[in-house]
């Protein structure tokens, strides 16, 4: 996949995790650790499609753990936005909604339209930048991308884990009535 452009493969990567992310997330859905874990492989598989190098020179470090940074930050908004509570049958299910929805939305769209201004607007002001600040190439903000949707994920995935142990641990109501998550 080293072929495609940066564009191609923020556009693929991008869409793919989105995909998975609303199919698995909008609406009332039962958390299970298959829902969990999907999420989690398909990020496992985009690194591994994706992520050619680990550019160590310079700032670069630093660069990709801003990316990991800001994907925690935005995985604590997502997960905050999936309220979760135990259903009347005593099972703990989230629902996505709206504001969920958006954010992976947005972010996502964010990510592809850097990547695509990075080729046709801004391709110069971007090797200006990458130079004055000691990033080593496209990987880069490849890798600072992948890394935040991996870290997204992971944060959003360990809200799910914690709602969960919440619900599990909290007391049953006696009339059967949902019981929400503690934030």
């Amino acid at each position: 996949m080293s072929h495609l452009s940066q564009f191609a493969t923020a556009l693929i990567a991008s869409a793919t995790i989105l995909t998975i992310i609303l199919a698995t997330d909008l609406g009332r859905r039962r958390v299970t650790n298959m829902r969990m874990l999907r999420s989690v492989i398909a990020v496992a598989i985009i690194i591994a499609l994706f992520v050619h190098s680990f550019p160590t020179s310079g700032n670069a470090p630093s660069f990709q753990l801003i990316g990991l940074g800001v994907g925690v930050i935005c995985g604590l908004i997502a997960g905050a936005l999936l309220p979760a509570h135990r259903g009347g049958d005593g099972l703990i299910y989230t629902t996505g909604g709206f504001g969920y929805a958006l954010v992976w939305i947005v972010l996502s769209s964010a990510r592809v339209l850097f990547a695509y201004g990075a080729e046709h607007w801004f391709t110069e002001g971007l090797i200006r930048f990458s130079i004055e600040n000691e990033l080593s190439g496209p990987d880069v903000y490849a890798n600072a991308f992948v890394f935040m949707s991996l870290a997204m994920v992971l944060t959003r995935t360990a809200v799910l884990v914690t709602k969960r142990r919440r619900l599990r641990q909290a007391p049953v109501d006696a009339t059967g009535t949902e019981q929400p998550a503690a934030a």
